[in-house]
């Protein structure tokens, strides 16, 4: 039963993991933006690029998130005895 309860332990830690660092790097993505637009090493015309390119970084740790929220949810109906009937 020990093994259960470090392995839970474990999977709890990664999933507040993954919803702390989702808004840390979206914050982290706008102030990019803000500063490169601000201090003119990018032009109005290069943004758009810049935009797409810290937009998509933003969103891997998004799906990172929506990952580890679905293997923790099927863990817990695993432990939970959720199975199909047949």
């Amino acid at each position: 039963m020990d093994g259960h309860i470090n392995w839970t332990a474990l999977a709890v830690f990664i999933f507040f993991f993954a919803l702390v660092t989702v808004p840390v790097e979206t914050d982290a993505s706008k102030r990019a933006k803000a500063l490169l637009s601000s201090t003119g090493i990018l032009t109005l015309s290069e943004m758009p690029g810049v935009n797409s390119v810290l937009d998509a970084a933003a969103l891997t740790y998004v799906a990172g998130a929506a990952q580890v929220i679905s293997t923790l949810l099927y863990y817990v109906m695993l432990f939970m005895g959720g199975r199909r009937r047949s």
